[in-house]
């Protein structure tokens, strides 16, 4: 089944559930290598993009990616805005016009919002960003459809990776923020852009799994 626009606008109300549910736990990961203000900026962000909602119904699936980018970039200050709000726009440019999605257009909008963020970020894997967990997510996903996976199993792989690549933050120096400000005290704790990141994906394919 491909992913239709309902299903989009669905799912970008649930992450703002999700954002609100784990805003304090967020913040409290950013407060130890942070502005503490992670979980609080993401959450404000995402009801920005609900109250944008309505307004999208009709829209295809590039523009609704689009619209929720432009929101966060215009709502959320500090380096999640920015970020995320690239991610959106550039998977929303990849996707343009669709109102369907199948497998391989998702994975290719995650691996366009991958891009956007290291461009946007002047990144890369390994420097205890969001971008370790997004990376290893875009890797196994492509690796699984592929492999002849459905969009459920590819998506499944993809949260797995990416809850992995969020764990392993723990133990990297930052090199990249205002946790690298800290040097070797950023060692032994979770990055909280990885975090986030991981909750998107996993909530991706929480929802395709219960459609099928």
């Amino acid at each position: 089944m491909p992913i239709v626009t309902t299903d989009v606008l669905e799912y970008l109300h649930r992450m703002a559930d999700v954002l609100r549910e784990n805003k304090e736990y967020l913040t409290e990961l950013d407060s130890a290598i942070g502005d503490a203000d992670h979980g609080i900026n993401m959450d404000r962000g995402f009801q920005a993009i609900l109250k944008k909602l309505p307004g999208l119904a009709d829209k295809d699936v590039g523009t609704i990616l689009k619209t929720a980018g432009m929101t966060m970039v215009s709502t959320v200050g500090g380096a999640a805005g920015p970020l995320y709000g690239t991610a959106l726009m550039q998977a929303g440019m990849a996707v343009a016009g669709k109102h369907e999605l199948q497998a391989n257009d998702l994975s290719a909008a995650l691996e366009a919002a991958l891009k956007g963020v290291m461009m946007r970020g002047k990144s890369k894997p390994g420097e205890k960003t969001m971008i370790d967990a997004i990376t290893p997510a875009v890797v196994a996903m492509q690796k699984a459809l592929d492999n002849g996976a459905g969009l459920q199993g590819a998506l499944e792989q993809a949260a797995a990776a990416a809850e992995q690549g969020m764990k392993d933050t723990i133990p990297m120096l930052a090199l990249k923020g205002r946790a690298s400000y800290l040097g070797e005290r950023s060692i032994g704790h979770q990055d909280p852009g990885a975090t986030s990141s991981y909750l998107l994906i996993r909530t991706m394919a929480e929802m395709v799994r219960e459609s099928e």
